[in-house]
């Protein structure tokens, strides 16, 4: 299965009047130009979670992609609270279940092509988890399975039950990775490149910190950045990286953003 080396991640769509209207606010009409030109530009391959915007992410790129469905892959997401009771987030068989339904009928969809998990449960065993997982690639429902933000042992762990009892084995990790946060490198990447699975870097461009928008001089009170400051990031480290970028980009005619993402680009571990 081939992806765009660029993935378009739908975070920033819908969540008005919540947290994620800092992140993004977008509307449906918003989204539909950002899909349809992401789609002229050759990307295929759009992330999502069921927890953007309370699932209105989803539903947002459903619509957007529309009878286009077909021609593009898919990631979603489970594990965060989707609504108030105990059993309303994790891993447990009880609520992938439930989610995966909802995600499958927000996105206008009868499959999920890469079905990650959000993050660690340590409450639900991960044979649980992924056995599963396995049913719902089984089913049909599911194509791939992967992870998000797990440290390099949980991951080892979960591709050792996958082996040991003949389970669908995550194909690939996301994780947060940029210019100014690459702590990854040191256990992650090298388990990665053992294992073979894909790296999926999410805000390789440190929460809008590395567009240019932000130096030691001036910041962007309007950007995402200045009213949800996340991920954390060094500051003075990042202005240094920013100012290198600044003088790398005048050389070559290119802004701070396609700086940091053209480096990123080049990570022989970035698929």
């Amino acid at each position: 299965v081939f992806v765009s080396r660029l993935c378009l991640g739908a975070m920033t769509f819908g969540g008005a009047g919540s947290v994620y209207d800092a992140i993004g606010g977008l509307t449906q009409q918003e989204t539909d130009v950002l899909v349809a030109q992401s789609l002229e530009a050759n990307v295929n391959f759009f992330d999502t979670a069921d927890v953007y915007s309370g699932g209105e992410s989803e539903t947002m790129l459903g619509k957007a992609l529309g009878n286009r469905r077909k021609d593009v892959l898919i990631a979603t997401k489970v594990r965060g609270r989707a609504a108030q009771g105990a059993n309303q987030v994790g891993l447990s068989r009880l609520h992938i279940l439930q989610q995966v339904e909802a995600s499958l009928k927000r996105l206008n969809t009868d499959y999920i092509d890469l079905y990650q998990i959000h993050g660690y449960d340590s409450l639900t065993p991960l044979e649980e988890t992924l056995k599963t997982l396995d049913n719902l690639v089984r089913q049909g429902k599911v194509r791939y399975i992967g992870c998000s933000n797990l440290t390099a042992w949980q991951i080892m762990k979960a591709c050792g039950i996958s082996a040991q009892q003949n389970l669908e084995s995550f194909v690939t990790l996301q994780a947060y990775y940029s210019l100014a946060g690459r702590d990854i490198e040191r256990e992650i990447v090298p388990m990665l490149k053992d294992q073979k699975m894909g790296l999926l870097p999410w805000s390789p461009l440190a929460g809008g910190l590395l567009t240019g928008k932000f130096t030691r001089e001036k910041s962007d009170p309007d950007s995402r950045r200045s009213k949800f400051d996340f991920p954390p990031v060094p500051m003075e480290k990042a202005f240094t990286i920013v100012d290198v970028l600044k003088e790398i980009g005048e050389r070559q005619h290119a802004t701070v953003a396609q700086g940091a993402l053209a480096w990123l680009l080049h990570q022989p571990s970035v698929t």
